[in-house]
């Protein structure tokens, strides 16, 4: 190899590790542009602003007891959904929990349940939601439930929460329950609340 060749093969080399070098650069910049449009995508399909204390116009609350008023032995307050597709993607997103009873169709077609099913935690989430219509803070101190039938995807349900038991100190014991239409019981079972006063 002659001294003048060795240069030109380094050159050319350089040159060649330099537009591969690039080439990568820009499909990383392109993948990590697609990505963050994505991301960016799924943040904006998924917030929605909700007022403190709103209710969404597919939402459904029915009280027995004023906001305004204090809570007592007896009163109730349902609200209802329909726990989507999305509310399970959703879910999924922001829990980690993927398992794919919830999301995978083929998957969940050959289980017991024949498809896909609402996780059960978020289907609990509507008991929060209805202890959440009641008047004052309200503060989870504990959640019982059982199980009784899973809630499929696109299924309305309505969560029931009803004062069974005044405790002292701003505490209650309460019936909790979750139905599917048409009034199949899913979810049974009892919390304990503290009930605050709002700040003023």
């Amino acid at each position: 190899m002659s001294s003048g060749t060795y240069p030109s093969m380094v050159r050319a080399w350089t040159r060649s590790s330099s537009l591969l070098f690039s080439g990568l650069l820009e499909a990383n910049r392109a993948a990590v542009a697609t990505f963050n449009h994505q991301s960016d995508e799924t943040e904006s399909s998924c917030s929605v602003n909700i007022p403190a204390g709103g209710v969404l116009e597919d939402w459904s609350v029915e009280r027995d007891i004023d906001r305004d008023s204090t809570v007592s032995v007896g009163d109730s307050v349902r609200f209802s959904k329909e726990l989507s597709d999305s509310d399970v993607e959703r879910f999924a997103l922001a829990s980690g929990d993927t398992n794919p009873i919830h999301l995978d169709d083929e998957h969940a077609g050959e289980t017991r349940f024949g498809g896909r099913i609402v996780h059960g935690i978020l289907a609990t989430g509507l008991i929060s939601a209805g202890l959440a219509q009641l008047p004052g803070d309200i503060v989870y101190l504990s959640q019982e439930v059982e199980f009784l039938r899973p809630v499929e995807i696109g299924e309305r349900a309505t969560a029931t929460v009803s004062i069974a038991e005044s405790l002292g100190n701003d505490r209650y014991r309460l019936r909790t329950q979750l139905h599917t239409e048409p009034d199949s019981l899913a979810i049974d079972g009892e919390a304990i609340v503290l009930v605050d006063s709002p700040p003023e």
